[in-house]
């Protein structure tokens, strides 16, 4: 039987400029928010701490609360 990824969060290793999809899924959850983020609207995540971001905003609060 085939596993659907749809509606299931992803694993992801962020990397500078792009990221590596290590286990299947259609979107991340915002580290800051916790507001679910499709794969194909993901722009913003920290290397360091490995985190996504759904906004700009969310990963300067991010890097505030360091």
């Amino acid at each position: 039987m085939l596993m659907s990824n749809k509606g299931r969060p992803a694993k992801l290793h962020y990397m500078a400029g792009t990221f590596r999809m290590l286990s299947g899924g259609d979107h991340v959850v915002c580290a800051v928010t916790g507001v679910p983020i499709p794969l194909d609207e993901l722009r913003y995540w920290s290397v360091a701490r490995q985190e996504p971001y759904v906004s700009a905003e969310a990963s300067a609060q991010a890097e505030e609360r360091g």
